[in-house]
């Protein structure tokens, strides 16, 4: 997940920190940070991190060895938000340029996207260096990726856009670019839509043939998922219903790859995240909102018990207002406060966009330095 807690330099903060080391506290095998920079120019939010040649070491250090006790792994997850960058901070570029509302970005160059997969791959090594476990390279939720597999936000007609060989070319450069910077023991996952629920947009099919190219990379996992941020579209997150969402997708998948696959989203129950091991559809099962609502729940399950998250109900909530419950939610986790209420929106609503700016008054202090 996108936890926010950065300290608006793209740098770790005690909070997060602590939040980490609570989620191992509770039985987590493997932590991944949503959404960590390669550079300061297309932040998906000002509480991200950034890790790059100018970053300091010691607090990338101290976040990972938290993040590995109990012989828990803790992966960095490589970001770049492209067209949804977080437009005060940035100037959003994605595969083509695009003017919908609340949506508009340039076109990135042959050249800029040319030294993508390096940038990934620099940040890749600093995570292995610094001690983390392993990283994911992001390829859902509408960030860069995700668009440029997409035919909704990829226009281009050069060998970036137009069939899907091209749409995944950057995706497959970046695994091989990163596979060989790490060297072949360093854990590298990748994180990717089964669909992005969009009209026009990337689909199952596609994502299957996706899949497929992935089997002949050396990727280690493949994290399925869904959905996009993308101005008034529902978050996969949003959704009612008792879900999984994802698990039909990965029954097809499975027939594509030799992979490892996770599954992630709408695990609500232990009885849905065992069924989903046993019956050999996923390998791992991803929690985001069950973590967040109970930091136990791994170690409850693994004990056998039969206590399930309590998730919220919110009444009418507006467009991104789950998301900051949740995420002040994991503030409160971290800083070891009680629990937020679902009454608690309005005001989680008001902390969440208050943080951020000052967050964004300190990125662009800092960064353009």
């Amino acid at each position: 997940m996108s936890d926010s807690l950065g300290n608006g330099c793209g740098a770790p903060t005690d909070a997060q920190i602590r939040l980490y080391e609570r989620w191992v506290e509770g039985g987590l095998a493997l932590s991944i940070i949503g959404e960590v920079q390669g550079s300061p120019l297309y932040p998906e939010k000002p509480g991200n991190l950034v890790l790059n040649a100018h970053s300091e070491a010691e607090p990338f250090r101290a976040l990972a060895r938290v993040g590995s006790i109990n012989e828990a792994h803790l992966w960095l997850q490589l970001g770049h938000a492209g067209a949804m960058a977080d437009a005060p901070i940035s100037n959003p570029k994605g595969p083509s340029a695009l003017d919908f509302p609340g949506l508009k970005c340039g076109a990135l160059s042959v050249s800029e996207i040319k030294s993508l997969p390096e940038e990934f791959a620099r940040t890749a090594v600093l995570a292995k260096r610094f001690g983390f476990g392993g990283v994911e390279i992001h390829a859902a939720h509408g960030f860069l990726l995700s668009q440029f597999l997409s035919p909704l936000f990829n226009k281009r007609t050069d060998a970036y856009g137009g069939c899907l060989e091209n749409r995944m070319r950057l995706l497959l450069e970046t695994v091989d670019t990163v596979r060989r910077a790490v060297g072949p023991d360093f854990p590298v996952g990748i994180k990717l839509n089964a669909t992005d629920q969009l009209e026009g947009g990337f689909a199952q099919d596609e994502a299957l043939a996706v899949v497929a190219a992935l089997d002949g990379t050396g990727i280690d996992l493949i994290d399925i998922s869904g959905g996009t941020y993308f101005p008034g579209a529902p978050s996969s997150s949003d959704r009612t219903g008792s879900g999984p969402y994802f698990l039909g997708f990965a029954a097809h998948a499975r027939a594509k790859t030799k992979k490892p696959l996770m599954v992630t989203g709408g695990f609500k129950t232990l009885q849905q995240a065992t069924a989903a091991i046993e019956d050999g559809t996923a390998d791992l099962v991803g929690l985001a909102r069950a973590l967040v609502v109970d930091p136990d729940v791994p170690k409850k399950w693994e004990m056998g018990g039969v206590t399930e998250p309590k998730f919220p109900r919110f009444d009418s909530p507006p467009e991104g207002g789950v998301t900051a419950w949740y995420t002040m939610q994991i503030t409160r986790i971290a800083n070891e406060e009680t629990a937020l209420s679902p009454t608690d929106l309005a005001h989680a609503i008001k902390v969440y966009e208050e943080r951020d700016q000052r967050r964004r008054q300190a990125w662009t202090a800092h960064f353009a330095k």
